[in-house]
């Protein structure tokens, strides 16, 4: 895995002749609200990372922290970060690109990075499928594989059933 500054991910972006998925015209989406257990917060980040990215190179950028400071478990992400020997800080170097094998270190970012309530992009190789999360709680899934994300996690979140808030 390697951190990239800010402009390294525009660049990887530019080099694909790319841009971010919601400035393109006519591109479809499909909106999942994260799911109300933690547990299922890693099912999700695990099925993006071991079934979006066909096995190439994936670009998670993480474009705003700090929203919900009393969330955030800074000191885990940086331990994490810490263990692929990179020192810097976040606003530093946004970037984490993942190779082809280390999927199971992009669904733990992407975990931790759902949890923290932080915005940002699963960014693919292969284009066919992008994610956009966000602190507000939901996943916008771009291109083709919107009909795979519906059976994988929208119809199973759909059959979770929620206990009624007693507030309501």
């Amino acid at each position: 895995m390697r951190f990239y500054w800010g402009e390294e991910c525009e660049a990887w972006l530019t080099e694909r002749k790319r841009t971010k998925p919601e400035a393109v015209q006519g591109t479809a989406r499909y909106r999942l609200a994260y799911p109300h257990e933690p547990h299922r917060v890693f099912y999700n980040a695990h099925w993006i990372a071991t079934q979006l990215t066909y096995r190439m190179q994936v670009l998670l950028w993480i474009t705003k922290g700090g929203i919900w400071p009393s969330t955030e478990n800074w000191h885990l992400y940086y331990r994490l970060r810490q263990s692929y020997h990179d020192y810097r800080l976040l606003h530093e170097a946004p970037g984490h690109l993942f190779l082809e094998y280390e999927a199971e270190g992009l669904a733990s970012f992407l975990q931790l990075s759902m949890l923290n309530g932080w915005d940002g992009y699963v960014l693919t190789q292969a284009d066919y499928a992008n994610v956009f999360f966000s602190h507000d709680e939901y996943l916008d899934f771009y291109g083709g594989a919107i009909d795979e994300v519906r059976k994988a996690l929208g119809e199973e979140m759909a059959a979770v059933k929620y206990p009624a808030d007693p507030r309501v």
